[in-house]
């Protein structure tokens, strides 16, 4: 099945935040949808694998961050490429508590606190349905899926629903041709040459932290 097509669906990128006995945790997400205008309701799309979501199923409440075109985009890194079980993401960021989950500062589209509902159970994925219990408006620009792929040239991590495999060249099982660099802190994938003061546009690590593909 070609699922070219499934690539033009319209996504966001959110930090989703929780609650870990005391200690902040939380990942990027690029699926939330609002379910119900009234007493809203919405729902989000979280890999069963990720940490934040077994915390999720513990606690019951979580933050979102909508992340802007203006948002640090050290965030992406941290919360996008980095797991919880063995981090305190929100360490050197800056960030408070309300309603008993972590709510990130800086410059975002908004922020929503959320209660869960119930969970659907999608394979590799649940669906979180969640009341919305409040709200802090922030007025930076949404950061759109588009957005990241096209300007930050962000690449969806393995948990993310719209992960796609890395093509490769017909007929092999190697990387179509052309150059192409990695950078080993963050995934993000440059292709072309690299000039000497070269920095990752997503977690601005230098040049030599790059290999190539």
């Amino acid at each position: 099945m070609d699922i070219t097509a499934l690539r033009n669906i319209t996504y966001g990128l959110y930090v989703v935040g929780t609650n870990d006995n005391g200690r902040p945790t939380g990942c990027i997400i690029n699926t939330c949808f609002q379910v119900t205008s009234e007493n809203p309701i919405v729902a989000i799309s979280m890999n069963k694998n990720n940490y934040t979501h077994d915390v999720i199923v513990r606690h019951r409440k979580f933050s979102l961050a909508i992340l802007a075109e203006e948002s640090d985009t050290s965030l992406i890194t941290t919360f996008g490429f980095q797991s919880s079980r063995n981090k305190n993401k929100y360490e050197g960021y800056d960030y408070s508590w309300k309603d008993d989950v972590p709510i990130l500062n800086g410059k975002f589209s908004g922020h929503i606190i959320c209660e869960v509902l119930h969970f659907a159970n999608n394979e590799t994925h649940d669906v979180i349905f969640a009341r919305v219990t409040d709200t802090i408006a922030d007025d930076g620009t949404p950061m759109t899926y588009a957005y990241y792929h096209n300007v930050i040239k962000g690449k969806a991590p393995k948990n993310a629903p719209t992960y796609v495999k890395e093509e490769t060249a017909p007929g092999t099982n190697q990387p179509k041709p052309g150059k192409r660099y990695v950078c080993e802190v963050c995934g993000y994938i440059h292709e072309g040459e690299l000039p000497d003061d070269f920095k990752c546009p997503i977690c601005q690590a230098p040049r030599n932290c790059f290999k190539e593909i």
